[in-house]
């Protein structure tokens, strides 16, 4: 690191210290050359890895469009908005943790999939018929069978 002000690369740490958020690292430091002072904060930086679509382009992932998605599929069923940001927040997380620089749409869809399938049922039909493009009933069953509702729900009469 060089100081600010002359540019000199020896510098003394005075104080370190975690910020009063405690995201941060908090140094105080002092120039062996100048003698002027600086304050410097370490934090982490994390970025979202790039979506690369079937198409072969790449783009900045968009939590706005993860939620739209997520939110069309949930249309007018009974999911509350803090279930679908704890679904946004799992998958962002299972981003972030993957390390990769460059994910596949295709992936990005499975892990809406498998949330939606924890979320609500016919959430998941929804997007799945979508997603995969059914074109037959069977195909409907089969993700019905996936979503592990196979059996009929009981009679109430």
């Amino acid at each position: 690191m060089k100081c600010p002000f002359c540019q000199h690369e020896e510098i003394h740490v005075l104080d370190t210290r975690m910020s009063e958020e405690g995201d941060a690292i908090r140094r105080r430091r002092r120039c062996g050359k100048c003698d002027k002072r600086f304050t410097t904060y370490e934090r982490i930086e994390l970025t979202m890895p790039y979506v690369v679509k079937k198409n072969g382009s790449r783009a900045e992932y968009s939590a706005t469009k993860l939620r739209s998605s997520l939110a069309l599929a949930l249309r007018k069923r009974p999911v509350s908005a803090e279930a679908v940001d704890h679904a946004v927040l799992a998958i962002e997380e299972k981003l972030l943790t993957s390390g990769q620089r460059e994910i596949d749409s295709h992936a990005i869809g499975e892990l809406v999939m498998q949330q939606l399938k924890r979320l609500d049922t016919v959430a998941y039909i929804r997007f799945a018929s979508v997603y995969k493009n059914f074109e037959c009933l069977a195909e409907f069953q089969d993700a019905i069978e996936e979503a592990g509702h196979d059996t009929p729900p009981a009679n109430l009469s």
